[in-house]
C-alpha cells in the first residue's frame, strides 16, 4: 500500500514539474525590452547604463519626497481651514499658512528643479 502511494505521489509531481516546464517556455517569450534610461549610453557601455538608471531614480525619488510634501502641506492647511470654521484659530492664520504652503512648495520644485540638472 505504501508503495502505491509513493508512485502516486511520484507521478503527480513529476506532472506538475512537466506542466510548470511547459509554461515557462511562454512566460519568456513575452517579456518586455528594457527602458533605456533618459541619458542614453552607447551600446555596451555598462557603467554609464547603470548611473543613468541612479540617476532616472533619483529623480523619481525626489518628485516622490514633493508628492509627500505638497500632501502634508495641503493637510496643514485644510486642517486649519477646519480649525478656522471652528472658532480655534482665525482667518488670519489660515490666510498665513496658505501663503507659506505655497512658498515652501515653489522653494521645493526650485531644489528639484536645480537637483535634476546637477545629477
Amino acid at each position: 500500500m505504501y508503495r502505491n502511494i509513493k508512485k502516486s505521489y511520484t507521478r503527480k509531481k513529476a506532472a506538475l514539474f512537466a506542466l510548470l516546464f511547459s509554461f515557462s517556455f511562454n512566460v519568456l517569450a513575452v517579456l518586455p525590452t528594457p527602458v533605456a534610461p533618459s541619458t542614453a549610453p552607447a551600446t555596451g557601455n555598462w557603467l554609464a547604463l547603470i548611473e543613468g538608471y541612479v540617476k532616472d531614480s533619483g529623480l523619481v525619488i525626489g518628485l516622490a519626497i514633493a508628492v509627500v510634501a505638497f500632501l502634508w502641506i495641503a493637510w496643514i492647511t485644510i486642517s486649519k481651514f477646519n480649525e478656522a470654521r471652528a472658532g480655534r484659530a482665525e482667518w488670519g492664520e489660515v490666510g498665513l499658512t496658505a501663503v507659506m504652503a505655497a512658498g515652501v512648495m515653489v522653494f521645493i520644485s526650485f531644489l528639484l528643479t536645480e537637483a535634476s540638472n546637477v545629477i
